[in-house]
Parts: C-alpha cells; sequence; structure tokens
C-alpha cells in the first residue's frame, strides 16, 4: 500500500463534519519523520475519539519512545467519527494517521492500546477503513502486525481473531524489543513471512499470539484447556514489568492538543502498581509491584514538561497519588518551585487515609481552588470490607470536616453499584454518607452553600482480581438499587438539594462484564455489533444494549451458552478462566484465598508496610515492592528559557 499522504482527498471532507480540526494534526510536540529513513514504520492507535486518545499517556510515552529510535518512526491514529466515517468510505479515503496523514494499511505495526473493552467495535471499524482484513487468519505480509496492549489484553481472547498479538504489562521496554525483532526479520528477506515473525514474538515468552494457542471447550461450555500447537511457543506468557520508572522518564515533550480534550493539563506518573488490595480493582493487581519515580526525577519531569507544553496544571498521577512515600516533600517542593506562577497541581481521587490538609493546601497553593474527590466505593461499612476499602465514614466525616473548615465548599464521592453480597441497604447508606458531609459541612462552616456530589458506576467483575469468579449484578437490580438510592436522597430536601447525583444504569457494565470475561467465543458478538453499526460504545448516545444482547442470543445460542453464562454466572474455583494461560505473576490460589476472604467480610492490609502476604508477583517478577522514603527534596530552579513557568528573581524585583 502506498505511504502517500491523504490529506489532499481528505481536506475537501472536512468541513462537512464536526470538529474538524481533531483531523489535521500538527500539534505542539508532535513528530513527522522521514518515511523512507525509517526501517520500522508504527501507527499507535487509541481506539476511541481524538479529545480522549491524545491525553492518554500510554500511547504518548510509546509514541516518544519510539521516535526516539533514529530509524523507526510512529505516529498517531485515533477513531473517526461517523459524521467522518461515511465521507471516508464515500471518497475512499482510508483510515489514516493524524500526523503525517498516512494510510494505516502501510505501516509495519498497528499497536493499539486498550483502557477498556468498550473499544473493541472501533477497533475493527479502524481495520475495514484501513483496507486490513478485520480477522487475524487473513492477513497477508503485506498487512500491519496488530499489536493489543493497555490494561484490558490481560484477556485479549475476545478480540483475538482480530489481533495478531498482544502485550501483557508496560511497553517501553517492549515496543523496542518488537522493533528489533521485526526490523532484523525485514532486513533478512521476511523470511517464513508473516507466521515467522509472529514466532519469532511469541517465543520471546512476552507476546502472546492468539493463533499459536488451540482452546479445548467441555461440553457444558468451559473451556477444557489451552494449550500450544507449535513448538517454540511457550504455555504460558508473561506480563512485562519496567522497574526503574526515573529510566524511562516520559513523555519528554507532551502533547499539546488542538481540540479540547478530556485533561487540559501537562500529567507525570509519579509511581505504578499498587499493595492496597482493593478487590475490584484489576488496574491494582496486575500492576503490582509498586515501583516510586523519585522526587527528583519528578521534578524533572515537571520542569521539562511544563517549557515544553505552556500548561498551567500539573497532573500527579498514579492508581493512589497521595501513597507516594514522599507526596509531602514532593507537592511541597513542586508548590515552592512554582509559587506566583498560577501553576496548580491536581492528584487523581485521593484515599481518604492518605488525605490531610496540608498535602490539600499545596496543591491549591499557586492555582484554582477546586472541589476534592474520595472514592469511598462502597456504602456501607461491611461492603467496604468484602472490597477490602477499609475507610470507615467516621474517618470520611472527619476528613471532609477539616476540608470545609479551611475553606473547601464541595466534596465529590465515589461509589460502586452491584458488587459481590451488596443488598439494598448497602446502597441506601449511601444517602446517609452523603447527608451526613453536608450535615457536618455546615456545622464547621457556618454556611449553606456546601455541595457534595456521589457519582456511581456500575461493579464489573475484571480477570486477575479475586473477583474474577464473581456473577455479576444484572442490570434490573442495579437500576432498582439507583431509584431507591435517589428516593432515598431527595426524602429530605433540607439535605438533598445540596446532593447531586450522577451514576449509569446497569446495561453498558453488562457488556463490558461479557468482553471482559469473555473467552474466543465472543469475538463472533463482537464482529456481529460492529456490522450492524455498532460503534464508540464507551459514549452512551452510541451504545446500544439492544443491538448487544440481539448479537449475543443470534451467536452464542447455537453454541450452548448466553450472555447471562459469560456475565451473572459465578465461577467454580477449578474451573480454567479464559485469561490462565497469561500470567499477571498474581498466584491464583491467592486470589481464590482473597475472594474467600471478601464473601467472609475480612479484610487484608497494604503488603508495602506488612509482611508479605504471598500474592506470587515478587518472586515471580523477580522483582521487590521499591518505595522510599529517600530524604531528599527539590531545589529551587531557575528558568531555563523562553516561556519558562518559573519566575526570574531578577525581573520581579521592585
Amino acid at each position: 500500500m502506498s505511504a502517500e499522504s491523504v490529506f489532499p482527498a481528505l481536506e475537501p471532507l472536512l468541513p462537512k463534519v464536526a470538529k474538524p480540526v481533531q483531523y489535521v494534526g500538527g500539534e505542539l510536540n508532535a513528530t513527522v519523520k522521514d518515511w523512507d529513513g525509517a526501517a520500522v514504520r508504527w501507527a499507535l492507535m487509541y481506539p476511541d475519539a481524538y479529545e480522549v486518545g491524545l491525553p492518554n499517556q500510554g500511547v504518548m510515552i510509546l509514541y516518544e519512545v519510539l521516535n526516539e529510535q533514529p530509524d523507526v518512526l510512529a505516529e498517531r491514529t485515533y477513531a473517526v467519527w461517523p459524521d467522518l466515517e461515511a465521507l471516508m468510505r464515500e471518497h475512499g479515503v482510508p483510515q489514516f494517521t493524524v500526523d503525517g496523514h498516512r494510510p494505516v494499511g502501510a505501516f509495519d505495526l498497528l499497536g493499539v492500546s486498550f483502557s477498556t473493552e468498550l473499544g473493541y467495535t472501533n477497533l475493527l471499524n479502524a481495520l475495514d477503513l484501513a483496507g486490513v482484513p478485520i480477522h487475524a487468519a487473513d492477513r497477508t505480509e503485506d498487512h500491519p502486525i496488530v499489536v493489543a496492549g493497555g490494561h484490558a489484553a490481560f484477556n485479549p481472547e475476545p478480540i483475538s481473531p482480530f489481533v495478531d498479538a498482544a502485550v501483557l504489562g508496560d511497553g517501553e521496554e517492549a515496543v523496542l524489543e518488537i522493533t528489533d525483532l521485526v526490523r532484523a526479520w525485514k532486513a533478512e528477506g521476511r523470511p517464513g513471512g508473516r507466521d515467522e515473525i509472529l514466532t519469532r514474538l511469541a517465543e520471546t515468552g512476552g507476546v502472546y499470539v492468539p493463533r499459536f494457542y488451540d482452546v479445548e471447550y467441555l461440553p457444558d461450555g468451559r473451556i477444557q484447556r489451552v494449550v500450544p500447537n507449535r513448538e517454540r511457543v511457550p504455555y504460558r506468557v508473561f506480563k512485562r514489568t519496567t522497574m526503574d520508572l526515573d529510566a524511562w522518564p516520559y513523555p519528554k515533550q507532551p502533547l499539546v492538543p488542538l481540540a479540547e480534550s478530556v485533561h487540559e493539563r501537562m500529567s507525570v506518573e509519579i509511581f505504578r502498581g499498587c499493595t492496597r488490595g482493593c478487590r475490584f480493582c484489576q488496574a491494582g493487581m496486575i500492576t503490582r509491584p509498586v515501583r516510586e519515580r523519585s522526587i527528583e526525577g519528578i521534578g524533572a519531569m515537571v520542569q521539562r514538561g511544563l517549557e515544553a507544553t505552556g500548561f498551567e496544571e500539573v497532573g500527579l498521577l498514579s492508581l493512589s497519588s497521595a501513597d507516594h512515600s514522599e507526596i509531602a516533600e514532593i507537592t511541597k517542593g513542586l508548590a515552592d518551585r512554582y509559587e506566583g506562577t498560577n501553576t496548580s497541581l491536581s492528584l487523581p481521587s485521593t484515599r481518604v487515609d492518605a488525605f490531610n490538609i496540608d498535602l490539600a493546601n499545596e496543591l491549591s497553593r499557586n492555582g484554582r481552588r477546586s472541589g476534592l474527590t474520595f472514592a469511598p466505593e462502597g456504602g456501607s461499612e461491611r461492603i467496604r470490607r468484602v472490597i477490602n476499602k477499609m475507610v470507615s465514614e467516621e474517618d470520611l466525616i472527619r476528613t471532609v470536616g477539616a476540608a470545609f473548615q479551611a475553606g473547601w465548599r464541595q466534596v465529590k464521592l465515589y461509589f460502586m453499584c452491584g458488587l459481590p453480597t451488596e443488598t439494598d441497604e448497602d446502597v441506601l447508606q449511601i444517602a446517609e454518607m452523603a447527608k451526613n458531609v453536608i450535615r457536618k459541612g455546615r456545622e464547621v462552616s457556618g454556611r449553606k452553600d456546601i455541595r457534595c456530589t456521589i457519582s456511581i458506576g456500575g461493579f464489573v467483575p475484571k480477570p486477575h482480581t479475586p473477583f474474577q469468579w464473581a456473577g455479576q449484578c444484572d442490570p434490573d437490580t442495579v437500576d432498582s438499587r439507583l431509584r431507591k438510592l435517589r428516593e432515598a436522597v431527595n426524602a429530605d430536601r433540607s439535605l438533598g438539594r445540596n446532593i447531586g447525583m450522577r451514576y449509569h444504569d446497569g446495561k453498558p457494565s453488562l457488556i463490558e462484564g461479557l468482553l471482559s470475561r469473555g473467552d474466543r467465543r465472543i469475538g463472533l458478538v463482537i464482529e456481529r455489533v460492529w456490522r450492524e453499526g455498532g460503534r464508540f460504545d464507551g459514549w452512551s448516545e452510541h451504545f446500544s444494549y439492544e443491538r448487544w444482547v440481539e448479537a449475543a442470543a443470534a451467536e452464542l445460542g447455537p453454541l450452548g451458552v448466553d450472555l447471562d453464562w459469560f456475565t451473572t454466572r459465578e465461577r467454580e474455583e477449578l474451573e480454567v478462566l479464559p485469561w490462565d494461560h497469561l500470567d499477571s505473576g498474581l498466584d491464583k490460589e491467592w486470589l481464590w484465598a482473597d475472594w474467600q476472604d471478601a464473601l467472609d467480610e475480612r479484610e487484608q492490609d497494604d503488603c508495602r508496610w506488612t509482611p508479605c502476604f504471598d500474592c506470587g508477583v515478587c518472586p515471580a517478577m523477580g522483582t521487590d515492592i521499591e518505595v522510599g522514603p529517600t530524604g531528599r527534596t527539590l531545589l529551587p530552579i531557575s528558568p531555563v528559557g523562553k516561556g519558562s513557568p518559573v519566575r526570574n528573581p531578577a525581573l520581579t524585583k521592585g
């Protein structure tokens, strides 16, 4: 396929679509390299709209890591909205990259990062628009090698008919190793064709190639076993873990979006992994062990990123950022460094037991004071023991009381509905907690304008967690509990009018559950949904529950299984799960024991500060938990160049 830019054909179509700027490229810090000077060429896709995909840290990091290699080229592509898709099909314009507007089908590799399973239909649409066969079995060596990554890749079985390979875990080193293998294969004249390069990738033990594994089923529909179907291919595929984050200070030159995006900020990942042990949280389980970035490494990334972008907000990202062993020193050091520059700091939702007013004051010192966000997850003490989210209501009320007393006026609380063993009463206690927040805020502040927003999502059991065996709650039950919760919130209007409630109904969560814990048979459902118009399933205005239900009935019925079999059915201890041959480092027996502890309402401590609980990650990965404190601090810095966000003292005297 020609690698010529398709922009001459695309440009006349752009005035006819919404937000055409998202398709033109040319963002600050974007990279366009010479096609002919590259030995290996990657197209990197985030399978959602530009406004969601551009800020994605994973894609941004790999884009930069790859483009730093002299003979490697990486460009980005995103899902196109239906208005442009229709015009592209009408005028023969293929799926393109936003950097060079080159056809995706001309690249050597297409790397797709899945943060959520609801992007699967967008992958099929992009492949079809690119002129790439949607089934991996139909591709030749002239087509890109389609590689899946991201959290959803820890169970890629539902999309195994459509991807050539999947990488579990961290991608920085993995993409370079894949690049080396493809470079060598191409230099040798592509011996053995597509089959040989996929075999070379598979035999590393860190790249999963679904076509090299056969799945055998029992008469009742369960999996009997998953086995390699050729030599040179390992029985198990292991996740990748980047241990020294300071050695990978990416992104160094963050992209600045041209169109409005979901995150208008410069972000730095301050550590990876989590040992809190929340049983619902796949991200916390699959990213173990904890690996902290040093305070100097964080400071250098913030400095370089601000100078490269001009953003006025810095997001300090991780799964639980206030748990960094030196978070107080980091926030104070950054607040000191950027005082007077309107450069604000932000954390994702903060754990109640890791929050303090000093931390909050440092975060808001140089910017606006926004609302505070906490995630109790469960409304009752009992359900929080089940999910191992040990935050007492007393602790929460004390914390928000201190915040309201210090001048904050609003707080947001995140919860889930449909958790294992949950009852109506567990959910209704969310209303009482929110009312107590309002009461406390009014008491300590003497004001009536205190606000509390409760945001509720449907629980989805995920692979590689203790809840991977749990039956998912059906949508009717979830919706019924949410209706009762709204009634309970509004029962006392004097408090209820200050409580906002945002929630998603249970239907999208059930489909996410189907895709999350499904096996290869679910590929038939995904393909049917896509062929019948499924796109952007993560967006409520495009999602059709009926389309998914009808496709599942049509495709799974003849196979003797159904939607409920994959979602609301509870699994047994010894059942072979679709992802058992994909090793996240977690011991399956440990996960089962933790599932039993959940049913017995027994919590487990954070292993970062207590003796090891034998989850299996550290010995399996040959790693260990990396924590501070180091005792070091951030030093003041001088402006480095034009546009530096740091004041020059010589220019501000007098």
